[in-house]
């Protein structure tokens, strides 16, 4: 019951006795049947008492009730010892309405009470369920996923030893083969084709190997704005192929301490990841940062990679990152899987953020723990360098 509704009700029930026993003492005796209605009216202040102050509001009413009724009674009906009887017992009929009512509702609140904490304590123990079953399943998930790599690693072996051999043998003879014909001709073609899918095969026993078995960091100082051009360098001729715009925004002093060739391929992997999701006119902006804490030291690099092709849809950002899970046909699905396993070796963490159907975001961030330097940022885009 609200505070507010207390002091209404009270005026209410009394209103109510008042305005009873006054049509009583105001009515001529001449009009029974109308002094018969006005006794019945005093049940519903008695009632009401009782539903909304359980017992003692029920008993408390009619007494009142009783002493208002009374004088009536003697006063007025005392020269008809019949009827004056029958008006003495409806007053104990008053009391008893009154207890019975009152008691009647105190158990039903008692109960629904109970039942509301019954309720409370069932809607608690279901988010408790729920919670443990989202574990139980982030468990399972990541038992089926060391099962996948436990797998992977007796399979990486295998490959290695039954693949990358013949596979080296395969492109050696084909470079041979290809120096006896010119450019043009359709066995030339043929064997670009051949060396191109040979590397390709590499690349995917090579990614294999790198995320079943890998190999401990060799932590050194490294200049991430040097390792973001080198990469950047290597995709520019598919960029053009493209027609993608890229522009690179980093500077030469960001220096961290990292395993520079695992923070290469890491790069690499998400960068070839936004170059595949593009397509003529699309852009992709690569920028390096400090962030800085509440204190104003930088504590944090945060390496923004945005692309303008394919969004990714907001129920697969958790996907993307397991192993073997694509969206393409010719994907393997290790790509972000090893660039998300590079950098947690280095205590970072990598998001993603999409404005599906257009557009991705993946940011890198590495821990402060990694930071040698807190320089200040200098922008240059890769087309100056070109300059």
């Amino acid at each position: 019951m609200k505070a507010f509704d207390i002091p209404f009700r009270l005026f209410v029930i009394l209103g109510g006795i008042v305005g009873i026993s006054l049509l009583h003492y105001l009515t001529p005796l001449s009009e029974p049947v109308l002094h018969d209605i006005f006794q019945r009216l005093y049940y519903l202040p008695i009632i009401l008492a009782a539903f909304w102050f359980g017992l003692m509001g029920g008993l408390g009413t009619a007494m009142i009730v009783s002493v208002l009724y009374a004088p009536h009674i003697i006063f007025q009906w005392s020269g008809t010892p019949a009827v004056e009887i029958g008006k003495y017992l409806e007053i104990l009929l008053f009391n008893l309405v009154g207890g019975v009512t009152g008691f009647l509702s105190g158990q039903e609140k008692r109960r629904r009470k109970q039942l509301e904490q019954t309720a409370a304590g069932l809607e608690e123990s279901y988010r408790t369920l729920q919670q443990q079953s989202a574990l139980i399943i982030r468990i399972e998930e990541q038992l089926r996923s060391s099962e996948r790599l436990s797998v992977l690693g007796e399979l990486a072996a295998v490959l290695a030893h039954e693949i990358r051999n013949p596979l080296g043998s395969i492109r050696g003879t084909a470079e041979i083969l290809k120096d006896d014909y010119r450019p043009g001709d359709k066995k030339y073609e043929f064997l670009e084709i051949l060396l191109k899918e040979s590397d390709r095969l590499n690349r995917v026993v090579e990614d294999f190997l790198r995320l079943s078995r890998p190999q401990p960091l060799t932590m050194s100082p490294c200049n991430l704005g040097e390792e973001l051009r080198s990469v950047v360098m290597l995709v520019t001729a598919e960029a053009k192929d493209r027609g993608l715009r890229m522009e690179l925004h980093a500077d030469e002093s960001l220096e961290i301490r990292g395993d520079k060739d695992k923070l290469h391929q890491a790069f690499l992997n998400i960068i070839l990841n936004g170059l595949q999701a593009t397509s003529l006119g699309d852009s992709l902006t690569i920028d390096a940062q400090w962030r800085k804490d509440l204190t104003g030291n930088h504590s944090e690099v945060q390496i923004v990679f945005r692309d303008t092709g394919t969004g990714i849809p907001e129920d697969l950002h958790k996907k993307i990152f397991e192993p073997f899970f694509t969206t393409r046909q010719d994907g393997t699905g290790l790509g972000l899987a090893i660039a998300r396993k590079i950098v947690e070796a280095h205590d970072g963490r990598i998001e993603v953020a999409t404005n599906y159907p257009r557009g991705t975001t993946f940011t890198i961030i590495l821990s402060s723990g990694l930071v040698t330097a807190s320089l200040p940022i200098r922008h240059k885009s890769i087309m100056e360098e070109e300059e």
